[in-house]
Order: C-alpha cells, then structure tokens, then sequence
C-alpha cells in the first residue's frame, strides 16, 4: 500500500483516502494512478469512494486521472464512483471547470457511504 493514500473496505466499498495535502508532484500522482488501477482492474473494485479531506492543491494531472478512473469505473454495470472531502477551494477550481457537473460529490465521507447503499 502506499503511504500517499490510505484503502479501507466498508461492505462492498472501497474508501480511498488521500494522506498527502497535494497532488501536484507527477512522480505521486503516477503511483496513486497505478495503485487505484491495479484497485479497479485487478480486484474488481466497482465502488469506489476517494476521499479528499486532507487534500489542499490538485494539478490538472491529477484531474484527468481522476476524470479518467471515474469512466474506467462506471463503464461497469452497478458500479458507483464518488468524491468526498472537497475543501471550498477545491470546490471551486472543479466548477469553474465544470466538473462538478460529472462527478459525483458528497460532503463527507459518511454521506459517501449511504449513498452507496442505495446502489
């Protein structure tokens, strides 16, 4: 496991939580990029939750690997792939982009988690 993130499993879920405040460093996200991919790929890992609580700065790296995750998960049937834990500023930089308006986001973790048992 590695130490920019930590992999709790709740019932079918998998919650992904970011230890590090950002994710700007390409070396960090390449890692977390491979490490959530084995998660999706090799163990089938259908939902999926990454927690951004700790997280302060995001690159557009970063969002596009997360963009992409994000259609690597839902292009399987019952799955669910939702953010959680976006600080304001985090919040904002997602608007402007629109993203908001593809992710699915939750204020916190154990909302995250509810909505997952509605799946």
């Amino acid at each position: 496991m590695a130490s920019e993130y930590l992999i709790t499993k709740i019932n079918k879920a998998c919650v992904v939580e970011f230890r590090i405040p950002s994710l700007m460093d390409p070396v960090v996200i390449e890692t977390i990029q491979n490490g959530l991919g084995r998660l999706v790929d090799e163990e089938d890992q259908r939902l999926l939750i990454l927690d951004f609580s700790r997280v302060e700065f995001i690159s557009s790296q970063a969002i596009g690997f997360i963009i992409s995750l994000s259609k690597s998960v839902g292009s399987f049937p019952n799955s669910k792939f939702l953010l959680c834990g976006i600080n304001e500023k985090l919040m904002e930089f997602l608007k402007i982009c629109r993203l908001d308006r593809i992710l699915k986001i939750k204020p916190t973790q154990s909302e995250a988690i509810n909505s997952l048992a509605m799946v």
